[in-house]
């Protein structure tokens, strides 16, 4: 078939490979100029590391690993308050790992670049029932499907589905993130300050010269432009006003960031992912929020699946069956983790600050470890993926 696929981050570049492994024409068109670069360390567990080590990528993906050794709370006048190590901080374990979003990301578009069709600068406007696609800036063609892999704010779903409003379910947090120089001296670690309803967080990586700075918060939903980013740096400003710690530098450092990011925390929720010729993969079909830790895991999977079912001939449906239970074991992450990002009252820190501090020393330290990171292994390995070449 002649396939078309909307974005080019992870759910896209992991699509358009398995279908051009199963013979299929893949075009990939994305808003940006360019492969997009930066982003924040994300997770690749369970059955996804499985998807990694069937494209052959496992061993690349090790060699771009973050590498961070531990995390350290500090209270608001700076003092270290309790020191994790950064795979338990992060719930990972075995053979989990750690890279920067667009490290992976790269490395899968260079899988593809050669035998895929991409389209920069430019997007989906128009979806027709016999296939015809009508582009921003490109002449209309016609594709036999269309896939959406463009993120929680999809082009595709909204053309396809409806309005964004009928499947998103904002989680009452907010999250934002950029780039920072590393005026802590960070080498493979985190530093966090938490404080009621506001979590702030600096880390730097193998290699980084610079620090990603990381800023949730618990609001009432605000009413924001996601194309003004001054605005959205002032929402931030206003957010964490009155913080202690490193967070009044971090801010400065935000005013001069070009890589910006800022969002609520929403989970996507759909009945079906297919409708006609078009299919949602990634965050635009079950996005999970970045509280999960489970997107990334959730965007290869899902890109291997729908790519494996279409090659068997059950498509669609077949994909809907082998990942609605996955994705949405998934989803639920969200809620538990989050409680431990974001915490409610200053009771609820300094209780959890006590425990850290002495998890170390525990004899029940494993299963305080096991706490965090089962129920995460169990959903991140909640699929049997099949074997389709």
């Amino acid at each position: 078939m002649d396939i078309l696929i909307s974005g080019a981050s992870i759910a896209g570049t992991t699509t358009a490979y398995w279908l051009r492994r199963y013979g299929h024409t893949v075009t990939v068109v994305e808003r940006a100029p360019a492969i997009r670069p930066g982003g924040y360390k994300v997770d690749i567990r369970g059955a996804a590391l499985d998807v990694i080590r069937r494209m052959g990528l496992l061993d690349q993906v090790r060699a771009h690993s973050t590498d961070m050794r531990h995390a350290t709370h500090y209270n608001r006048a700076g003092k270290p308050v309790a020191v994790m190590d950064a795979a338990i901080f992060g719930g990972r374990e075995g053979e989990d790992e750690e890279i920067m979003r667009g490290d992976l990301n790269r490395l899968l578009f260079d899988l593809t670049r050669d035998e895929v069709e991409y389209v920069f600068d430019d997007t989906i406007t128009a979806i027709a029932d016999d296939g015809t696609v009508t582009f921003e800036n490109s002449a209309p063609r016609v594709f036999d499907v269309v896939v959406g892999a463009d993120g929680v704010h999809s082009t595709t779903r909204r053309l396809a589905f409806g309005d964004e409003s009928r499947f998103a379910r904002e989680m009452g947090h907010y999250v934002a993130i950029c780039s920072v120089p590393n005026h802590l001296g960070l080498d493979r670690e985190e530093a966090c300050h938490v404080a009621p309803g506001r979590t702030a967080m600096v880390y730097s990586t193998r290699a980084a010269t610079d620090a990603k700075a990381l800023f949730l918060w618990s609001s009432p939903a605000l009413d924001h432009d996601r194309h003004d980013v001054a605005a959205q740096k002032r929402l931030l400003a206003e957010a964490m006003s009155g913080l202690g710690w490193e967070v009044p530098a971090l801010l400065e450092h935000v005013e001069r960031a070009e890589d910006f990011y800022f969002d609520s925390l929403t989970r996507i929720h759909l009945d079906t992912w297919s409708a006609g010729r078009v299919v949602l993969v990634g965050d635009a079909a079950y996005c999970a929020s970045p509280a999960s830790g489970q997107g990334t895991s959730l965007a290869l999977v899902g890109a291997y699946v729908l790519a494996g079912e279409l090659a068997r001939g059950d498509g669609f449906a077949g994909y809907e069956r082998e990942m609605r239970a996955f994705a949405e074991a998934n989803q639920k992450l969200a809620d538990t983790n989050l409680k431990g990002m974001v915490m409610s009252s200053a009771v609820a820190i300094w209780i959890s600050m006590k425990v850290l501090s002495l998890v170390p020393r525990l004899p029940m330290r494993d299963a305080m470890v096991e706490r965090i990171a089962g129920p995460i292994r169990e959903a991140a390995n909640g699929i049997e993926l099949k074997s389709y070449l």
